[in-house]
């Protein structure tokens, strides 16, 4: 007899929630039960089959209706304090994605999902997530060499709200770009020493607010710190019907490269990539295939936080591990 699918939620249904429901309803081993939004449950309109919209602070009352709960909450703001307070209750999955503080998150996510008994997997998507995965094969593999990461060609969300933030600005988008130069040399195995500059280009689209002052806004995004001061920035000014037209979609993807020397000075590089038309539909169907893992462990008597490093790749398959010794290995 077959079992049961495992019961899936989203909490919050911007881009990466919706993402989710339309990756779900290719899980035939999944259903989603429910929404949870901050929003009033009543106006939020699903894109997909309509199922039950809860408001998030009512999530606790369905904990038992639910087996692995996907958090779809910006890393910013939103998931440092609804990632550990959601672990108490559910296991889990994130797209957490502030490299430099997953270590934080991770201890209060540990904290909060072993106090629960749940397990949660934080950090789920392409980078961080499958990006990291590939950087430690390439270390573990090659330990003498050179781990490069390049982003883009690809609309960077984070990049392009705080565009979208400067005085004088209506709207805009941010592309991130690899430099042609810096990956050719090191698919070439020449080991390069690159600063930040030499990596990658950003190029902005924008559109200006009635009366603002085009070099005014142009010299603001080009020395934001942390954001753009660092890099060869490059800004187009256009209308809004244009944005519109030529920018609405979000694409993005990268490459991973390890270069280094393997017995007898071999040289040997490694490449792994991602060309993707879609950003959140793409990291939502790693979310996905991930929840499935989350309730694999829990299930086996798993609890506290986890990342990418610690799940075994067959635990995101739907198939047996016969299966999969059998038609993939």
């Amino acid at each position: 007899m077959a079992s049961s699918p495992i019961r899936i939620g989203i909490a919050g249904y911007g881009n990466l929630g919706r993402g989710a429901q339309a990756a779900i309803a290719q899980h035939p081993d999944m259903q989603l039960v429910g929404v949870f939004t901050r929003r009033d449950p009543a106006a939020l309109i699903q894109t997909g089959t309509a199922v039950p919209v809860w408001s998030l602070d009512a999530a606790a009352d369905h904990r038992d209706d639910i087996d692995v709960l996907i958090l779809c909450g910006g890393s910013k703001d939103d998931l440092p304090a609804q990632g550990p307070q959601l672990a108490r209750w559910f296991t889990t999955v994130d797209s957490y994605d502030t490299h430099a503080r997953i270590p934080d998150y991770f201890e209060a996510l540990d904290a909060a999902a072993k106090a629960g008994g749940n397990l949660s997997i934080l950090a789920v998507g392409w980078d961080p997530g499958l990006f990291s995965i590939n950087r430690l094969m390439g270390e573990a593999i090659l330990p003498q060499g050179g781990t490069y990461t390049f982003w883009g060609k690809g609309l960077s969300q984070g990049h392009s709200d705080a565009i979208r933030r400067v005085p004088g600005v209506a709207g805009g988008v941010q592309y991130t770009i690899p430099v042609p130069q810096a990956v050719q040399r090191v698919r070439s195995g020449q080991l390069p020493q690159l600063s930040t500059r030499e990596k990658h280009t950003r190029e902005c689209f924008v559109v200006l607010q009635p009366g603002a002052d085009a070099q005014q806004v142009e010299h603001t995004i080009v020395s934001m710190p942390d954001y753009f001061v660092d890099y060869d920035t490059t800004v187009h000014f256009i209308d809004a019907d244009t944005l519109q037209r030529d920018h609405a979609d979000m694409p993005h993807g990268g490459f991973v490269i390890r270069s280094g020397i393997s017995g007898q000075d071999n040289a040997q590089v490694i490449e792994y990539s991602l060309n993707l038309s879609s950003n959140p539909g793409f990291t939502s169907s790693v979310l996905v295939a991930y929840a499935r893992a989350a309730w694999r462990l829990k299930l086996a008597g798993d609890t506290g936080a986890r990342s990418v490093f610690d799940v075994a790749p067959g635990l995101l398959s739907p198939k047996s591990a016969a299966d999969l010794r059998r038609e993939l290995l």
